[in-house]
């Protein structure tokens, strides 16, 4: 089968996230299957327009403007499709808030690929009138998407789908899988309290609660340190740095920026707590990368996050999502050993159910 995927990222993007790791793991192996994988997506600066990555012909045209959330790439995503519409017998349309309206244009069987509903993040990561724009096209686009067969990654978000008019009957979710191997050890931590952020620097993701967090921590483990693994926009981050100075915790906090994934593993496996303050998931991937490093988390009570954290098992649910309860739940947990083990244990336990083999499999007996 000869398939392309729109999608507005792919890996090799510095903005790329949860949903571009899936789009590549799913592609490179329906590659080794014997299938062709096209993926079209925007440019950004350094890409190369053409190249094949682990099997996946990448082709990047099309650039989002920062400002706001729509692309030319969409666009660009047409008018490529149009010239080459008889290469393809099944196009994947993966909708990041803004869909590529691929039931207008496309005659080929379709799938749409949704890992969450934008919902509020509109308002948390949009100016007016942009925000107000995201939300109305998210309540529109379901009604031409009634004849496409949809694909999400956990039920939080095929809830949330039928919520927003989309068919009960025809959301099929799959698993996703990681890529962090499982550590031998449990016993790889600092010896002080070490406390790890990962993920792109955004006001959605908590960022900001999670550094004011800290404060309190402090109060109880003065010598407690918070990695925080991730790029944002320069203005963010200086502004995030800013804060940082203006509470005095340069001390307890540092910015490690992108780093290799051999390094990432590294950090997450000295770390005692990973810290996941985000607004909403889709699933939360990192949940289980920290699980293969042996380090439970402390995350907000939100859709996603639901689907991948077993209260008590895993992780803990803050009571409120607020930065005082993510606070108060961190020093509980740093101050519980027996509790402490017990979630250790559970986090790889829940990390070996999953992989990306499996979903791999999970989205082929869709597409047939």
């Amino acid at each position: 089968m000869k398939i392309l995927i729109l999608n507005w990222r792919d890996s090799k993007n510095p903005k790329s996230g949860g949903a571009e790791i899936l789009t590549q793991e799913l592609a490179k192996r329906l590659v080794k299957k014997g299938h062709s994988v096209t993926q079209f997506s925007s440019y950004f600066a350094g890409a190369k327009k053409n190249e094949i990555v682990e099997g996946v012909k990448i082709l990047r045209k099309g650039k989002p403007d920062i400002r706001h959330p729509f692309s030319s790439v969409h666009f660009e995503a047409l008018r490529y499709y149009k010239s080459n519409e008889d290469k393809f017998d099944l196009v994947v349309d993966e909708v990041h808030g803004i869909p590529f309206f691929t039931p207008f244009y496309v005659r080929a069987k379709k799938i749409a690929l949704i890992c969450e509903v934008a919902g509020e993040i509109w308002d948390i990561t949009f100016p007016f009138p942009f925000n107000y724009l995201g939300r109305m096209i998210e309540r529109i686009y379901p009604k031409f998407y009634k004849s496409v067969k949809v694909v999400t990654i956990s039920k939080s978000s095929k809830r949330e789908l039928e919520h927003i008019g989309f068919s009960k009957n025809n959301i099929s979710v799959i698993s996703l899988g990681c890529n962090v191997p499982i550590v031998s050890n449990l016993n790889g931590k600092n010896p002080f309290p070490t406390l790890i952020f990962v993920s792109r620097l955004t006001k959605s993701k908590g960022i900001e609660n999670a550094i004011k967090s800290i404060k309190i921590i402090k109060e109880k483990f003065n010598d407690v340190k918070l990695n925080v693994v991730g790029r944002g926009e320069v203005p963010y981050v200086r502004k995030l740095k800013n804060m940082v100075s203006k509470m005095g915790l340069e001390k307890n906090i540092e910015f490690l920026g992108f780093v290799s994934e051999k390094e990432k593993w590294s950090l997450l496996e000295k770390s005692h707590i990973l810290l996941v303050p985000s607004s909403k998931e889709g699933w939360g991937l990192t949940v289980h990368e920290a699980g293969a490093r042996g380090t439970p988390v402390v995350v907000y009570n939100v859709e996603g996050l639901r689907d991948v954290v077993i209260d008590g098992k895993n992780g803990i649910f803050c009571k409120k999502n607020n930065f005082t309860e993510l606070a108060r739940e961190t020093i509980k947990l740093l101050s519980d050993k027996k509790m402490y083990k017990k979630l250790q244990e559970g986090s790889v336990s829940e990390r070996k159910r999953f992989s990306w083999d499996r979903t791999t499999d999970e989205f082929i007996k869709i597409i047939k």
